[in-house]
């Protein structure tokens, strides 16, 4: 095999974000459901046989040493092998959303990299990568909808159907550091229960016609809105249009879940300030290069 291309790297959605608890060494332990959708990035592979690692940009320049070479390398460390590549990236997926596209982009690259290189990793020995390079990663190495725990490395999967929200992404950037050290932060959520989560979706879905509702909350909006106007601007404009909106991961992206009727138009009826982006998008049942990676 020498290329892959038009390889996807899909964002996610945090449909909640709970803050439990923190570690001694001041990392905060976390519960939510992750779900990717269908705003992807997407990439290209060409194998070297000189054991550089080369990316390509194709739209939104990225930062030098970005997570997609260190993601490479880092394959390469723990193979052993003597190939390269050449990275193509087509950035779609905004920076700075909460969405986690930088870290579905090396989790792309791992998979891809593996086949392409023809190392034969599993699953398992991907994730241990991964976790060194972000907390997100891993989720994004595994087979679909998941339930998160820990930090983000603790990953139980969920089997969840299809889904339309509409997402708004302000350019606005979160100062996450603040976020996290803000009083308005809520750090002592009670942890809840999948058994839970799942009989309120349901419930949810069937009291409202599968478009409203969500479980639980975002522990990190209060903050977030007291920080940067534009997340509580955005939050307004969805709950004005679809009667609630909220926050996914610590970015400044937030959307609303939306029903069948409300999917086909949605998007034509929000009106945004300028710079501002919306997309409808679908939640997939299972990440789309589930079947590249062996159990």
């Amino acid at each position: 095999m020498k290329a892959l291309y038009d390889v996807p790297a899909p964002a996610k959605l945090n449909l909640f974000l709970h803050i439990t608890g923190r570690r001694a060494d001041g990392y905060h332990l976390l519960q939510s459901v992750f779900v990717p959708i269908d705003w992807c990035d997407t990439l290209h592979f060409e194998r070297r046989g000189d054991g550089r690692i080369v990316r390509h940009d194709l739209g939104e320049p990225l930062s030098e040493d970005d997570l997609c070479l260190r993601a490479a390398r880092a394959l390469q460390a723990a193979s052993g092998t003597r190939l390269g590549a050449d990275i193509s990236i087509l950035k779609e997926v905004p920076s700075g959303a909460g969405m986690g596209g930088g870290s579905s982009d090396a989790a792309t690259v791992l998979i891809a990299l593996n086949r392409l290189w023809g190392l034969g990793l599993n699953r398992a020995q991907l994730m241990r990568i991964g976790v060194t390079l972000g907390a997100d990663v891993p989720f994004f190495l595994g087979t679909g909808p998941a339930w998160v725990e820990g930090i983000g490395e603790q990953l139980t999967p969920l089997a969840l159907p299809a889904a339309d929200y509409m997402v708004v992404k302000p350019p606005a950037h979160l100062p996450t550091r603040e976020i996290f050290s803000s009083p308005l932060l809520v750090r002592d959520t009670k942890p809840a229960m999948i058994s839970v989560f799942l009989a309120e979706t349901t419930q949810c879905e069937a009291r409202q016609g599968g478009a409203a509702g969500l479980f639980g909350r975002n522990d990190m909006q209060d903050a977030a809105q007291a920080l940067c106007s534009d997340v509580g601007q955005a939050v307004e404009l969805l709950e004005a249009r679809f009667g609630h909106g909220r926050m996914t991961g610590s970015g400044s992206a937030v959307f609303a879940r939306i029903g069948a009727l409300e999917a086909s138009d949605g998007e034509q009826l929000l009106e945004l300030p300028a710079g501002w982006r919306a997309r409808r998008c679908r939640s997939l049942e299972s990440h789309p290069l589930r079947d590249w990676t062996p159990d």
